[in-house]
């Protein structure tokens, strides 16, 4: 078998890396995952500044083409490979496009700020045996809350965020959500009183795509 021209860089373990492998396995590409030791300082690289110039992951090639964030590395795959895997991941028609890009933003703006914060702090601090900030756990835990209960309103009108179709609007939001979920602290913004929200959540985090990125973080 020929070595696939797109490659990955970056840990399974990371969140953004997570999102773009998601949407890899859901337009059925074949890819290459290649690690990057943050720990020794491999992102700082001159090599790999070359293709991140942020110093941070993923990275991203598909032949001479390079890209590094994560929402527009998914976005280019679903328009390259339109024929391939999931038609429906970035929608088929103009409408659909700018409904899932709607929810794109909204992720990217409203739900991931409080998500990363909570992810790091309940996460990624005990592994790195940092000391946890018990405010800011608090403090984001309301600010998601309140993105929650408008998600729960909305799920209420339709099956998926932007419409009835499973898309990246609904994807994106699955690294944050699997670290989230873990958490007995956040759990329950999920999945306790917002019955919309817990049945989506139920529906995609269980996604055949997404049970293969698990596996490779369950392995990394």
């Amino acid at each position: 078998m020929a070595t696939p021209t797109v490659k990955v860089y970056g840990p399974p373990l990371s969140t953004a890396v997570s999102r773009v492998l998601a949407c890899l396995h859901e337009k059925d590409i074949q890819f290459q995952l290649i690690p990057v030791n943050m720990s020794k300082g491999e992102h700082k690289s001159p090599d790999f500044l070359k293709i991140q110039p942020f110093g941070q992951v993923p990275a991203f090639q598909d032949d001479d083409i390079s890209l590094f964030e994560s929402r527009a590395i998914c976005r280019y795959i679903c328009e390259k490979y339109v024929d391939k895997g999931n038609k429906e991941l970035f929608g088929t028609n103009p409408l659909v496009k700018a409904s899932i890009d709607e929810w794109l933003e909204a992720e990217g703006q409203n739900f991931n700020p409080p998500s990363s914060t909570l992810v790091f702090q309940l996460a990624f601090a005990p592994r790195m045996k940092l000391k946890q900030d018990e405010g800011a756990i608090k403090l984001n835990q309301e600010k998601l809350a309140k993105v929650l209960d408008v998600y729960d309103k909305r799920l209420a009108e339709s099956r998926f965020l932007a419409g009835d179709h499973f898309s990246l609007a609904d994807l994106s939001h699955l690294p944050n959500g699997h670290y989230l979920l873990a958490a007995t602290d956040t759990a329950p913004l999920f999945t306790s009183s917002r019955k919309n929200v817990s049945r989506w959540w139920n529906e995609i985090s269980n996604r055949d795509s997404w049970k293969k990125v698990v596996e490779l973080q369950r392995s990394a």
